[in-house]
């Protein structure tokens, strides 16, 4: 391969980069206003005294907790580990963290741009199933001298605790709205740099590497029809968490990358493990381990594990059952293009809506000394992702910044 060659392959991965952002860009401001409103004016303390134990209460609660919270994997470990410290049982608080990872609005709405309507149902009960199986995993397996020990682990720490509040009063009140401003920046902050580098990576993957390549990892040539044995589908199910893992990409980032595997001919089994894979990254197993030691991290991370396992064979075959079974006719090239259509539009109401939660940010607060103490420690964040990672992070953010400056540089360039 000479330089031009490579030259164009870095310019087409640049430019499919973008044109993920392009067509996501809009989900994702709504999603993260929609969400920032919900933090803001859900009183989620009402919540956490009831969620120390394994029922289905705590564990509705767990669920319901998660999915109005952040989408950031980060976030989730971090508030997690609140709700362990507040009383919250280890079964509630890995229910937290599969509902905040799959089930937050703002993903959703991306799972619907790229792969369509019938993976996001998809997506939405296999969460519900992925939380009643790791239930039921932790129930059997519980090592309950390695809980006790981590949950003293995690009572060394004293992060603020959250007051309760009137929501129809924070509604109704200037500080309320500037608080959506403020969360919404706080979103934005915690997420960038992993939305910039799982988008990058899935345009370099859709460029560079060959369909070929994952017909061979996941034995693509087996199937026929839609359809495959049993080992094949197995096989997709065991690897995509795998590979999910070895992309080091969070949530938000690796939707793009299941629309290039889907491109791909990966059965349905493979791209539903590798969605619901975001929390099995190594750099959230140390941040678990962190919070509550090595033993304890390895464990929750086996359970979720063998709970996406599960779940993306039951959705396999009980879709295929039903006759529902998802095939996404999105393809990269269709998701990548520019055009005056309604993303335009989306994206131009975008712009609009980051400029309100930036005027709501600014906004004067107003009586800072009644009712506000709250507002003023969330705002500031409370979520630990490690001063290490979020500088290896940023290092990397702004490195695949040179890569898509000069890969559309060169795209401009050999289009000539």
């Amino acid at each position: 391969m000479d330089i031009a060659e490579i030259f164009k392959l870095w310019g087409m991965a640049a430019k499919t980069a973008l044109g993920f952002f392009w067509k996501a860009g809009w989900a994702f401001v709504l999603g993260y206003f929609i969400s920032s409103m919900i933090q803001a004016f859900v009183p989620k303390a009402r919540l956490t005294p009831h969620m120390g134990g394994s029922g289905a209460g705590s564990l509705s609660l767990a669920t319901i907790f998660g999915a109005i919270s952040s989408s950031c994997s980060f976030a989730a470990l971090a508030t997690a580990r609140a709700l362990v410290l507040k009383g919250a049982s280890f079964v509630a608080a890995v229910a937290f963290m599969f509902a905040s990872t799959n089930l937050v609005i703002e993903l959703g709405i991306l799972i619907m741009i790229f792969l369509g309507w019938q993976f996001l149902a998809a997506e939405v009960v296999g969460g519900v199933v992925l939380i009643v199986i790791s239930r039921f995993l932790i129930h059997l397996t519980q090592p309950t001298g390695w809980f006790e020990a981590a949950r003293e682990k995690v009572e060394q720490d004293s992060p603020p605790e959250e007051d309760d509040f009137d929501w129809r009063k924070r509604l109704a009140s200037r500080d309320g709205w500037r608080m959506v401003g403020r969360t919404f920046g706080g979103e934005w902050a915690m997420v960038w740099e992993e939305i910039l580098i799982g988008f990058t990576i899935a345009g370099l993957v859709a460029a560079v590497v060959p369909a070929e390549v994952w017909k061979a990892v996941f034995l693509s040539d087996y199937v026929h029809g839609g359809q495959a044995g049993f080992l094949v589908v197995l096989e997709n199910a065991l690897l995509a968490p795998f590979v999910a893992a070895g992309t080091f990409i969070g949530s938000m980032g690796n939707i793009p990358l299941a629309t290039v595997l889907n491109a791909s001919g990966v059965m349905f089994a493979g791209i539903m493990g590798f969605i619901y894979s975001d929390l099995m990254v190594p750099p959230l197993v140390a941040v678990n381990a962190k919070y509550y030691g090595w033993r304890v991290s390895l464990y929750i991370a086996a359970v979720m594990y063998v709970s996406i396992v599960i779940t993306a064979l039951l959705l396999h075959y009980g879709f295929a059952l039903l006759g529902i079974t998802p095939h996404s006719a999105h393809k990269v090239e269709q998701v990548t293009q520019f055009a005056f259509d309604y993303t335009f539009w989306m994206n131009l109401g975008a712009v609009a809506l980051v400029g309100l939660t930036f005027w709501l940010k600014r906004r004067p607060q107003q009586d800072e000394q009644h009712g506000s103490g709250h507002m003023g420690h969330m705002e500031h964040g409370h979520h630990d992702h490690g001063s290490g990672e979020t500088g290896f992070k940023r290092i990397t953010a702004y490195v695949v910044m040179l890569f898509l400056a000069v890969g559309m540089a060169a795209f401009f360039l050999t289009q000539g």
